[in-house]
C-alpha cells in the first residue's frame, strides 16, 4: 500500500523516504561525531564550487557560527534554481563578489539555531524561510546542512500549516511570480503569453496573473496542461506540438497585451516580443531584452531582476496556505544528488528541493 500523502498546498503527491524521519525536529541530537580530528569544531556537508566553471562537488566544510548580527540556521530543506548555476559560472560576477569554496543555493527553509551578538530579529527555535542572495556570493549558501546570515537578510516566519519542504519552494519562484505581475498590473481582461509557465517561476507567474483577470496562454508541453487549467489559464501551446509564434498569432491576430518570458533566450524573445501589441510590455527574466529596439515599436521592454524582501516572501506564503494558489509539482532530493540533478535544472516541470538528513 502506498505511504504517499499530500503535501499542504500543492496538490500533488509526496513520498516520504526512510531517510527523512524526523527532519523537522527543532532540536536534532547529536549523531556520529561530526567535529574536525583534535577539535571542537563543527563540520558540515555542502555542496560548492571551488572556481567560477568549477563543477558542482559534495564537500565536508567547517560548520559556520552566528557573528554579530548574524542568525544561525539548520537547513531543512533548500530549492535548487537555474540561477544558482549562472551564479557559479561567474554571471553574478560583475555585480557582486563571490568566495571560494562557494557554497552553492540562495532559497531555504529551517530552524534558527543559535544567534550572534546583537541579532534580535528572530529567537532559536523560529522556524524561517528566505533568499539569501547576500555578499559575498557564496558566503550563505543553502546548499548545506548549516548558513549563517545577516538577520537582514530577506527572511520570513513560516507559517502555520505550511510544510518547510514547500517554503523552501517559494521564495525565488513564488516571489518573483507574484512581483512581477504585481509590476504589470492592472492585467484584468489583457492577454498575457507565459513563455516557461510549467516551471517554478511560470507556474506561480501563471496563477498570480490569472487571480488578478488576466486572459492566461500558457506556454507549456501537453502533459501539463490540465496543471496549467486548473492554474486558471484561458489556453495552452506546447511548443513541442506547434510553433509558439504561429498558435499565438493565429489565435491572437491582433496581438497581446503582455508577454513574460521565464526561458528564452535573446534570439526567441525577440521573435516573441512582435507578438505584443503597441502600447504593450515585453518583460524577460533572463536579462535579454533589447529595450532600445522595442521602445522603437512601441513597447515597453523589461528586464527583470528579484528583489526579495520579508513582506513579498510573507505575501507569496499566505497566498498559498489561504488557497489562492497552489504550489507546482515539487520533487525532494538528498544532497549527495545535486551535482546530477543541477545537470537538468530549467528542463522539468516545478521545483526540485533537497532535504536534509538529521547529522547531529
Amino acid at each position: 500500500m502506498s505511504t504517499a500523502t499530500l503535501l499542504p498546498g500543492t496538490g500533488v503527491a509526496f513520498e516520504p523516504r526512510p531517510y527523512l524521519a524526523g527532519r523537522w525536529s527543532k532540536s536534532l541530537p547529536p549523531a556520529d561525531d561530526n567535529r574536525t580530528p583534535g577539535t571542537d569544531h563543527w563540520r558540515m556537508r555542502a555542496i560548492t564550487v571551488s572556481e567560477y566553471g568549477g563543477s558542482p562537488v559534495l564537500t565536508e566544510l567547517p560548520a559556520p557560527e552566528a557573528g554579530p548580527g548574524q542568525l544561525l540556521i539548520k537547513v531543512h530543506a533548500a530549492s535548487l534554481n537555474p540561477m544558482d548555476l549562472k551564479i557559479a559560472d561567474g554571471g553574478m560576477k560583475e555585480r557582486m563578489p563571490g568566495t571560494f569554496p562557494m557554497v552553492l543555493g540562495a532559497d531555504v527553509a529551517g530552524v534558527v539555531e543559535a544567534l550572534g551578538e546583537g541579532a534580535t530579529r528572530f529567537s532559536p527555535g523560529d522556524e524561517v524561510f528566505g533568499q539569501l542572495m547576500v555578499a559575498p556570493l557564496g558566503s550563505a549558501g543553502t546548499y548545506a546542512e548549516d548558513v549563517a546570515v545577516t538577520e537582514e537578510a530577506p527572511l520570513a516566519p513560516v507559517p502555520a500549516g505550511l510544510d518547510p519542504i514547500v517554503a523552501a519552494a517559494l521564495p525565488t519562484a513564488g516571489g518573483t511570480g507574484l512581483d512581477i505581475v504585481e509590476l504589470l498590473e492592472p492585467l484584468a481582461g489583457k492577454a498575457v503569453l507565459i513563455v516557461g509557465a510549467a516551471g517554478g517561476v511560470g507556474s506561480f507567474a501563471t496563477q498570480f496573473a490569472a487571480n488578478a483577470g488576466a486572459h492566461v496562454i500558457a506556454n507549456a508541453h501537453d502533459s501539463a496542461a490540465e496543471r496549467m487549467r486548473s492554474y486558471g489559464a484561458a489556453e495552452t501551446v506546447d511548443h513541442n506540438l506547434d510553433s509558439v509564434m504561429r498558435a499565438v498569432a493565429a489565435a491572437h491576430p491582433d496581438g497581446i497585451d503582455v508577454l513574460i518570458d521565464v526561458a528564452s533566450d535573446a534570439a526567441a524573445f525577440a521573435e516573441l516580443a512582435t507578438l505584443v501589441k503597441r502600447g504593450g510590455t515585453a518583460m524577460t527574466t533572463q536579462f535579454v531584452a533589447d529595450n532600445a529596439t522595442l521602445d522603437a515599436g512601441g513597447i515597453t521592454g523589461v528586464n527583470y531582476v528579484l528583489s526579495a524582501s520579508p513582506e513579498l516572501l510573507e505575501r507569496v506564503a499566505d497566498a498559498l496556505v489561504a488557497g489562492r494558489i497552489a504550489a507546482p509539482p515539487i520533487r525532494d532530493i538528498r544532497l549527495d544528488e545535486v551535482p546530477v540533478a543541477l545537470d537538468r535544472i530549467g528542463h522539468g516541470d516545478g521545483k526540485t528541493v533537497i532535504t536534509m538528513t538529521p547529522d547531529r
